[in-house]
């Protein structure tokens, strides 16, 4: 039996049979807290004679009519499909069921607000989940229109992809009925129903239509968020990928939402993008989730689009909505905002997650094989968004700028409505620059791996370079050497700085390039491959490189530079080619002058990684109280108000490892200690109560209090967090079970608390569920919703361990279930290259 999945010979052969015209939806949204009635009218075409399916997923379904002929509901639904024999060459189907709202993140999800007990509905469709709210023929290319008609309570708003018309108000409920959508995939179709608040403003389009732009967000939240700037950001965006695109936005209006308990940063739905809450700032927050913010902004909105108005036939074809995505909106960042350096923070942020991504053993082509539905679910990755984005940043260079939007838009102009593959694409692009790309695009989207380039140098007596060539190489698994188009600077101290002296720009191919026209220069003091950051691949630094990295990293004057030497030294410390303890060292004595907010946020990251997994296990614990005790310095040091002096308190809650640490952050948390422009705000100061209760200085009764003062769903968050990581047997096993053993809690309960369960402070009492974690495995898979199963095979995984026994069991698993789902095993066997390069990483820092 197929369960819920769904493989992709299936959609081909139903595609085959089937082609889609029109849904109509009614849903009743009044009837209790746990279902809601849905009926669903499809229009559509078939091969007379042929048999097929619709997808449903529903508590009770009261009965199937097709072609005016009653079928039997309890023999046509079962597993989550419902069977269609005998169909003729025009069909409409009636679908009559129950459906069941979720608290996973996953369908139509419902939220109590703990604030005032109003509640929230919100639909998120991606991959497979429209089918959880009407009967559909849940693939991509089986576009139609959607006319959506909702019962509600009165004094909600219900919002839709179209347009939201007058209700007609009957007592304590009415209806909404809106006109249909264009042609769409299902995926994308949106309800969102609530007592929501909103703004309204609009933009006029290069069409010359007025375009309606609404901001929601629901009532305790309301006051924190900033309307006019998301307005501001939503018109630059629109302005930028209109001219570039040379495609005028396609839908009838844009709501921007933000809903609560959301799984992902944002959803594409069309006209109606719903957004994490995350994005509504009711503390101080960084620079770098401001930015963010931004980016994710323009992201949803180039799906509008790519995804929406053009969309790929089955996810094999994921990045042509997501990498492009991920590249438009980090050139539209940098272009069209004021955020102009958009361009490190995704070198820092996005190519860091790319590169660990593609050194996994789960890696796959940017064009990837999508044999099902499962395979879908766990590659909405790094490497369908990062790798794939910065791989388009290197098209783009390789074709030029100007010819690479034109061939955008003629595939937008040719294709739209419709559904593409890889190739569509590329045609448009090889007409508008002259490129012929079949060859590129075998060697960077249809082949895995990240590749390594190193510089090779020789020199004089003098110190004048002899020979300069760049070295390539590609792991075992995956041997492909391909063209990459990149930088090599120069650079020098003058000053008491770090400048740039020379460069130059080639392109880079096969096992090694020679660069003659660097030969006859003074060797600098450093020497950085992929300057400017246009190609995609790890870099290494030479000796003298490194060693003036660690001692002057922090003089390179270029923002972009320094991240690039960042990322380096990290990637030679995650290859176990440098000491853990060096990139520490590194950090420790830099980090305190990088003025780039998401280059500290990540870097930070990366040195708790360090000093709590890859140092070796002999000096952990000195090295974590030397990283805690630095970064108080540095928060200590940091300018009043600072985005790093929030950073470097934040961090140094996290990294405490003493009493005495412990007590600081106490003494901090109770205002017995101040830092000038540091407020102890809601956010901030759960975070200092996370990090005590980790330290064992705070009981669950002091968390309840906590939460009493905050009863908000965020409160509700970081109590769960802080009570799974206080450091006791019975308070982790009280989180085990509230999460293993039971399935009611919500989904960001289930991330939070799986976070706080395995904090590093707690390591020691990981052991004990290292045996139940496997034996849990298989049950979990079976009987949770994909997201939530995510949540617990990743989040409960004992990494901090980090030792050979973790290795063992988790390699035992994989061999003793070999015929488990795949998708499964790759996030299994994720976790164990975790731990694998954990060890690997420890045993070069010991020598």
């Amino acid at each position: 039996m197929p369960g819920e999945n769904l493989t992709r010979i299936e959609a081909q052969e139903r595609r085959a049979i089937v082609d889609t015209t029109a849904y109509a939806v009614v849903l009743d949204l009044t009837t209790g807290p746990e279902v809601f009635r849905s009926t669903t009218t499809v229009t559509f075409t078939a091969t007379a004679g042929a048999s097929t399916f619709i997808d449903l997923i529903a508590r009770t379904v009261h009965s199937v009519t097709l072609n005016g002929r009653a079928l039997d509901a309890a023999t046509v639904f079962a597993d989550s499909r419902i069977q269609l024999d005998g169909l003729e060459a025009e069909n409409t189907l009636v679908v009559d069921a129950d459906a069941l709202y979720t608290n996973t993140g996953e369908g139509l999800h419902r939220f109590v607000d703990p604030v005032d007990g109003e509640v929230y509905l919100y639909s998120q469709f991606e991959v497979p989940d429209s089918r959880r709210v009407f009967a559909a023929f849940e693939q991509p290319d089986l576009k139609a229109t959607f006319q959506f008609t909702v019962t509600a309570p009165a004094a909600w708003k219900v919002i839709s992809n179209s347009p939201t018309p007058e209700p007609v108000v009957d007592g304590d409920a009415a209806t909404w009925t809106f006109e249909p959508t264009p042609r769409i995939s299902s995926y994308i179709t949106a309800l969102i129903a609530g007592p929501y608040e909103s703004t309204f403003s609009e933009l006029t389009s290069a069409s010359g239509r007025v375009i309606p732009l609404g901001v929601y967000a629901r009532k305790s939240l309301w006051g924190f968020l900033d309307a006019d700037y998301v307005f501001e950001k939503t018109r630059q965006g629109f302005a930028y990928y209109e001219e570039k695109f040379g495609v005028p936005y396609p839908f009838a209006k844009y709501d921007q939402l933000f809903v609560p308990e959301f799984n992902a940063g944002a959803m594409e739905n069309a006209g109606a993008v719903t957004f994490t809450e995350t994005y509504v700032f009711r503390s101080k927050v960084t620079d770098a989730i401001k930015e963010r913010r931004v980016v994710t902004i323009l992201h949803e909105l180039a799906h509008m689009w790519f995804g929406d108005l053009v969309t790929m036939k089955w996810w094999n074809d994921l990045w042509l909505n997501e990498s492009f995505a991920e590249w438009a909106s980090t050139i539209a960042t940098a272009e069209a905002t004021e955020w102009t350096e958009a361009w490190t923070t995704f070198n820092a942020m996005e190519k860091t997650w790319a590169y660990r991504q593609d050194q996994l053993p789960s890696t796959h082509p940017v064009f990837a094989e999508i044999t099902d539905l499962e395979d879908v679910q766990v590659n909405f990755d790094g490497i369908t968004y990062a790798k794939g984005g910065s791989v388009l940043k290197q098209l783009a260079a390789w074709v030029g700028i100007d010819a690479f939007f034109a061939g955008v838009g003629a595939y937008f102009r040719k294709h739209q409505w419709s559904n593409t593959e890889l190739r569509d694409l590329l045609v448009e692009l090889e007409a508008t620059s002259g490129r012929e790309l079949t060859e590129w695009s075998k060697k960077w989207l249809e082949t895995a791996g990240v590749n390594t380039l190193s510089p090779v140098i020789e020199e004089d007596e003098s110190g004048v370079i002899t020979r300069f060539a760049i070295a390539q190489t590609a792991p075992a698994d995956y041997p492909t050497i391909r063209p990459h188009r990149l930088g090599v600077g120069f650079y020098q101290h003058k000053g008491g700085a770090l400048v740039r002296v020379h460069h130059v720009e080639l392109d880079v191919d096969g096992d090694l390039t020679e660069v003659p026209q660097l030969a006859g220069r003074a060797r600098p003091d450093l020497v950085l491959l992929n300057d400017e950051d246009l190609a995609y691949a790890k870099i290494r630094l030479d000796e003298r490189s490194l060693k003036t990295a660690i001692a002057h990293l922090a003089d390179i004057s270029d923002p972009l530079a320094r991240s690039l030497v960042w990322g380096a030294a990290w990637d030679q410390t995650r290859d176990a080619e440098a000491a853990a303890s060096d990139y520490v060292d590194l950090v420790l004595g830099n980090i305190g002058t990088e003025t780039e907010s998401t280059t500290i946020r990540t870097t930070l990251a990366q040195l708790l990684l360090a000093a709590t997994a890859y140092v070796a296990p002999a000096t952990r614990e000195a090295t974590r109280v030397r990283v805690a005790d630095t970064l108080w310095e540095l928060a200590q040091g940091a300018a009043a108000g600072s985005d790093s002096q929030l950073q470097f308190t934040t961090a140094f809650a996290s990294a405490a490892a003493t009493r005495t640490q412990h007590e600081t952050v106490r003494a901090l948390r109770d205002g017995v200690i101040a830092l000038d422009g540091l407020e102890i705000d809601a956010d901030l100061s759960w975070a200092l109560l996370v990090s005590l209760a980790a330290g064992g200085l705070v009981t669950a009764a002091d968390i309840d209090d906590a939460l009493a003062a905050d009863n908000t769903a965020k409160g509700a968050e970081l109590a769960a967090q802080a009570k799974a990581a206080l450091p006791d047997a019975a308070s982790k096993q009280l989180a085990w079970d509230s999460l293993v053993g039971k399935a009611d809690l919500p989904n960001t309960i289930v991330r939070s608390a799986a976070l706080g369960f395995v904090h590093p402070a707690g390591r020691d009492l990981l052991d004990e569920f290292v045996a139940p974690y496997f034996e849990n495995l298989l049950p979990i898979w079976g009987s949770r919703t994909y997201k939530i199963a995510e949540y617990l095979i990743a989040g409960l995984y004992p990494a901090p361990l980090a030792n050979a026994a973790l290795r063992d069991a988790t390699q035992a698993w994989l061999t003793a279930n070999a015929d488990a789902p795949a998708a499964l095993r790759r996030l299994v066997n994720e976790n164990l290259a975790g731990v694998e390069r954990a060890l690997r990483v420890q045993a070069r820092d010991a020598e």
